[in-house]
C-alpha cells in the first residue's frame, strides 16, 4: 500500500511535457521598456493558452538584455535596437555562443512636437541640429530657436526631449538621426516613451522623440525628409515600403546553445509572437507586423515547424 501511495505521488509530481499536450515553465525577459507592453500582452495571451507558463518581465531598457544574457540570468533579451558587436562578444567569452537574433515586429521612431506647434516637416540635418552639437548630419549651425529653422513660422526657445542612454531608442535615434554623433547637454532625458510624449504635450515650444506608437492627442509627430527630399509620416507603408527615414525592427535575443531546441514553454512563446494573432496583438501596440517573409525565416532559425 505505501509502495502504491509513492507511486502515486511520483506521478503526480511528475512534469507534463508538450508532447502531452500541456506546457508548463517560467519565461524569464530582461530588456527593452519599448517592448514592455507588448511583451505583457503576449504573456497574457501565452497564459491564457498554457496556464502552466509564467512570464516574468524586467524592462529597465534595452542596454539591460545583453548583460543578463550574457550573464545567464535571462535566456529571453527584448531590445529596440539590434545588439553591438561588443555586446555579442561578450556573450560569447561568457555562454560559449552568439544569441539568436528574432525579429518580433517593425517600429518608426517618431519625433513629436505640441499639438498646436506649428512645424509641419524636419529634415535629418534639422533633427541632428536641434538635438546635437556636433551635427555630423552637415547642418551648419545649432538650432536654438524655432525661428533659426528654414520656413518655419513658429517662435520661441527649443525644449528638447528624449530617452536615456540605456534605452534602445536613444541608440537608434543617435546613430540614424544624428549621423552617430552626440547628443546636446540639455536634452531632457526620460526613462520611458510615454514620458516623453507627456513632456512634449504639456509644453507648446518642446520637440521629442519616441516610438510612432506613443502618440497621444496632446502631440502631432512631424514628417521627416527621407534622402530624396520627400516628407514622409511614419505610417505602416512608409515603414515597410522602406521610405520612413528612422524605420528600425525590434528584436528579442535568446540564449539557445548550438544544436539545442527550445524548451517546450519558449517554443510555445515563440510559436504566438510568430502567429497571425501575436502579430495582431503587436498592431494593436501600435507596432508593424512581420512581413509573412522575415516570419518564416525567424520560425527556421529557431526549429518550429510550420503550421
Amino acid at each position: 500500500m505505501q509502495r502504491l501511495l509513492l507511486l502515486c505521488c511520483l506521478l503526480m509530481a511528475w512534469p507534463l511535457s508538450a508532447d502531452e499536450g500541456i506546457v508548463v515553465g517560467s519565461l524569464d525577459s530582461v530588456g527593452s521598456e519599448t517592448l514592455a507592453g507588448l511583451m505583457l500582452r503576449w504573456g497574457e495571451r501565452l497564459e491564457r493558452q498554457h496556464p502552466g507558463v509564467r512570464l516574468q518581465l524586467q524592462a529597465s531598457g534595452s542596454a539591460t538584455a545583453p548583460a543578463a544574457l550574457a550573464a545567464g540570468t535571462s535566456r529571453l533579451g527584448p531590445m529596440s535596437r539590434r545588439m553591438s558587436a561588443a555586446e555579442r562578444e561578450e556573450i560569447v567569452a561568457r555562454q560559449g555562443h552568439p544569441p539568436l537574433e528574432i525579429p518580433l515586429a517593425l517600429d518608426a521612431l517618431a519625433v513629436f512636437v505640441h499639438r498646436h506647434h506649428q512645424l509641419e516637416a524636419l529634415s535629418l540635418a534639422d533633427l541632428d541640429a536641434i538635438f546635437s552639437d556636433t551635427r555630423r548630419c552637415g547642418a551648419p549651425e545649432t538650432v536654438n530657436r524655432w525661428e533659426m529653422l528654414p520656413g518655419s513660422s513658429q517662435r520661441g526657445s527649443v525644449a528638447r526631449h528624449g530617452r536615456n542612454s540605456v534605452s534602445g531608442t536613444h541608440g537608434v535615434f543617435k546613430r540614424q538621426a544624428l549621423c552617430g554623433g552626440d547628443f546636446r547637454l540639455d536634452v531632457s532625458e526620460h526613462t520611458g516613451s510615454a514620458a516623453v510624449v507627456a513632456a512634449v504635450a504639456a509644453s507648446p515650444g518642446a520637440i521629442g522623440y519616441a516610438g510612432a506608437g506613443y502618440l497621444t492627442a496632446g502631440v502631432r509627430a512631424v514628417a521627416l525628409e527621407n534622402a530624396g527630399g520627400e516628407a514622409l509620416t511614419p505610417t505602416a507603408d512608409n515603414v515597410l515600403n522602406g521610405d520612413y527615414p528612422l524605420s528600425r525592427a525590434l528584436y528579442l535575443y535568446v540564449n539557445l546553445p548550438p544544436g539545442e531546441r527550445l524548451p517546450p514553454s519558449e517554443a510555445a512563446f515563440f510559436e504566438l509572437v510568430l502567429s497571425d494573432a501575436g502579430q495582431s496583438l503587436a498592431e494593436e501596440s501600435g507596432f508593424i507586423a512581420l512581413p509573412e517573409s522575415q516570419r518564416r525565416e525567424a520560425r527556421a532559425l529557431l526549429g518550429l515547424e510550420e503550421g
